[in-house]
């Protein structure tokens, strides 16, 4: 399941660097997360670095976005080409 960041953001700017999928960028008003390339940091890290480095906790999981662990597996590969 992809990641959201909903609007609690304060525009801290720490998720964005912390991304190794380059998912994170500015939105109009706050950080936005590219559901096509957010893969919960599964095949990089065991947790999400953008949860992790949050200091408001803005970074749910999107429940319009439902993929198994299988399924960002295979996003990462392909993102990665690994």
């Amino acid at each position: 399941m992809a990641l959201m960041i909903t609007d609690e953001c304060i525009n801290c700017d720490v998720c964005e660097p912390e991304c190794p999928n380059d998912a994170i960028s500015a939105g109009e008003e706050i950080y936005v997360i590219d559901p096509n390339l957010c893969t919960e940091c599964v095949g990089h890290y065991d947790e999400p670095q953008c949860q992790q480095v949050c200091p408001v906790d803005c970074i749910p999981l999107d429940p319009e976005r439902r993929e198994t662990r299988d399924e960002l597996m295979t996003k990462y590969r392909l993102i990665t080409a690994a």
